[in-house]
């Protein structure tokens, strides 16, 4: 097994540059009662440095999260009667997938057999980067042997709690003790690059592993998992590969939640502080 110890770099920007350069991507998240979720990951995937950044929600809560930031578009899906993705939302899913480099998956989508079928669908096209999270976790932990039919090329964010889930639903052994040998293993079942969140993250693809040393207790506030996945999205979508923008968007994500916590104390902060410092982070590298 190969430890990472050098955190991968974006290229520095030409001066020619325009907005096409640096990365479409969609996030597909949020619900009634979820819409910070959805905005969340798609603010900080714009801090990240994406060129454009789409988030596609329930038709219900989309004014709320494009009136939360105007920097990114975003795209009506048809939901059901509890204001979540419904199944038939992926006639429009699958037609915006050609035009983004990266799609996200799962904050704030809630649990159901229609966003579940969604997810399915997804998981079967081939080629497709898709980074899952949250409530997309919690579903994919109810779909049977998923690897066996999965195409896409996946990044898996979850955090303990999720990942005691997927573990149970897939491989249903008992779960190690050791959070590195959780991460390999689910990796090697998976073919997906695996972050398991929590103090001293871990990143693997099976064959290397990354252990981070930034971050602080501060970060244990809710939104900070969908900042997260809104920046690994980002730094795929600007070219890195799955494994390099996973290892890069858990480094500067803690370097971001540690400035914050220096301006506003760890008990205070919250997860637009580490939006807010995401600038000064990649600064400082």
């Amino acid at each position: 097994m190969q430890i990472i110890k050098n955190i991968p770099k974006l290229k520095t920007r030409a001066k020619d540059a325009h907005k096409g350069d640096f990365g479409k991507v969609c996030i597909i998240a949020g619900s009634i009662g979820m819409s910070g979720a959805a905005a969340l990951a798609g603010k900080a995937a714009l801090r990240a440095g994406a060129g454009l950044v789409r988030v596609a929600t329930p038709k219900s809560v989309l004014p709320i999260i494009a009136s939360i930031e105007p920097s990114f578009t975003t795209i009506p899906l048809p939901e059901d009667n509890e204001g979540k993705i419904a199944a038939n939302a992926i006639n429009a899913i699958l037609n915006f997938i050609p035009d983004n480099d990266c799609l996200a998956f799962g904050p704030g989508v809630g649990i159901t057999g229609e966003v579940r079928s969604v997810l399915e669908k997804l998981l079967s096209q081939n080629g497709l980067r898709l980074v899952i999270d949250a409530d997309g976790l919690n579903n994919l932990s109810k779909i049977t042997d998923w690897p066996q039919f999965t195409k896409a090329d996946c990044i898996l964010t979850p955090h303990p709690g999720e990942m005691e889930r997927l573990w149970t639903g897939l491989i249903r052994t008992p779960l190690p003790a050791d959070r590195r040998e959780q991460a390999v293993e689910m990796a090697n079942r998976t073919k997906a690059v695996v972050v398991l969140k929590g103090a001293g993250t871990v990143v693997t693809d099976g064959l290397k592993v990354y252990v981070n040393k930034t971050g602080n207790p501060g970060m244990a506030t809710g939104g900070t998992g969908d900042v997260l996945t809104g920046i690994i999205t980002a730094l795929v979508g600007q070219g890195l590969s799955n494994l390099d923008a996973a290892v890069l968007g858990v480094y500067v994500h803690g370097l971001a939640g540690d400035i914050a916590a220096k301006k506003t104390g760890q008990i205070s902060l919250i997860a637009t502080d580490v939006i807010d410092s995401l600038g000064e982070a990649f600064k400082k590298m």
